[in-house]
């Protein structure tokens, strides 16, 4: 029971906030890559393209080490699907930062677990009875997670701890899906050189296709049950795709070339680390828990980079991070509960039947009563 526990709540748990840490990291160097000059056209092949040569084996060792289905057209079809929506995404994402801001983008960004709730809710992957405590506690908490996210984005309030150094807060380097910015939303809007109406659209169907992502994903792990296969032939497909729209965005061959600099440094973490290890934990996840419990670390990443950059590279803490945080974590953790009481079958109450909840009676009690009774008899 202790390895079981261990395996379906501690380790995912562990498992996806390593991970938002690790993206932090990822997102940073993303960041001085561009800076530098490389076009994010050409990173995404060429990262996910990393990716795939590391998980090339993969196909062969996962049917060796486990018996599978085999690998059919339909199977693929939604894998080139999964690869569609996650490069589609991508492309919005960043077109819609070039558009707008960071700070737009972080604020749309906190919208994902209330948007993969609703798909959930539809395609029926997630039960919702609001008689019921543990729905009633996945719904406040999304609502808080969401809240304390925008607080952090758009209120920055004093500062607590003031930095003794001059760096760029950590929060302003974060450009990519899960950014975050610590500049108030106002100082942007007067910006002549945004177009903010079609950023605004770019990044919300970006954060649309997020949680269409999870949901196929999970559904792929239903009919084919290897993380490591799927992946690999995701970033194959996010490769080819994304090296196809890199040929008509980028007229120039220059563009291509990679230097060893920050920018091969850059493509190699984010395919080891980003296209690879994170891909492969999140669909691990996605089939162990579930789309909800994975977009319910978004906005939790956004903490993840506060705390990160007071720690290790001095910036100053402000009171809307600090109460921002707070409340990300309170709802963070609200959610789990309610899934976790979900998960136990122990939400026990007006909604269900008197019947439903006699079911579970542990046996041992159940034995003692009619031993009980036998003896009364």
């Amino acid at each position: 029971m202790a390895e079981m526990y261990c395996y379906r709540e501690a380790l995912p748990f562990a498992a996806m906030v390593t991970m938002e840490c690790i993206n932090v990291g990822l997102n940073t160097l993303f960041k001085a890559a561009t800076l530098a000059g490389m076009s994010y056209h050409v990173f995404v092949p060429y990262a996910y393209a990393v990716a795939a040569v590391v998980l090339l084996p993969a196909p062969f060792v996962s049917h060796r080490s486990r018996v599978l289905p085999p690998l059919s057209f339909s199977v693929l079809s939604k894998i080139a699907l999964l690869g569609l929506i996650g490069s589609s995404s991508q492309i919005m994402g960043y077109t819609g930062i070039n558009y707008s801001s960071p700070t737009l983008a972080s604020a749309i960004s906190n919208l994902t677990p209330a948007f993969t709730f609703i798909f959930a809710i539809i395609f029926r992957m997630e039960r919702v009875a609001l008689r019921r405590t543990s729905s009633q506690a996945k719904l406040l908490g999304t609502i808080l997670s969401i809240a304390g996210a925008f607080v952090v984005t758009l209120y920055k309030g004093p500062p607590i701890i003031i930095s003794s150094k001059s760096s760029v807060p950590l929060s302003q380097h974060l450009l990519i899906i899960s950014s975050n910015s610590s500049v108030p939303l106002s100082q942007h809007l007067h910006s002549t050189n945004s177009n903010w109406i079609l950023g605004g659209i770019l990044l919300t169907a970006e954060y649309v296709l997020v949680p269409l992502w999870y949901i196929l994903q999970t559904q792929i792990m239903k009919e084919y049950p290897a993380e490591l296969t799927v992946v690999f032939f995701y970033n194959l497909t996010v490769s080819i795709i994304g090296a196809i729209v890199a040929l008509i965005t980028e007229g120039t061959s220059s563009a291509w070339l990679v230097r060893p600099n920050i920018a091969l440094a850059s493509i190699l973490c984010s395919g080891l680390f980003g296209s690879c290890l994170n891909n492969t934990v999140h669909t691990w996840a996605l089939h162990l828990k579930g789309p909800v419990f994975v977009a319910m670390f978004k906005p939790l990443s956004i903490a993840i980079a506060v705390a990160m950059g007071v720690m290790f590279l001095g910036d100053t803490l402000y009171l809307g991070s600090l109460i921002g945080a707070t409340i990300i974590s309170i709802g963070f953790y609200t959610v789990m509960w309610g899934k976790a009481k979900e998960e136990l079958g122990d939400d026990c109450n007006a909604a269900k039947p008197e019947s439903s909840c006699a079911q579970k009676v542990p046996l041992l009690q159940g034995y003692n009563a009619t031993k009980l009774q036998d003896e009364q008899a």
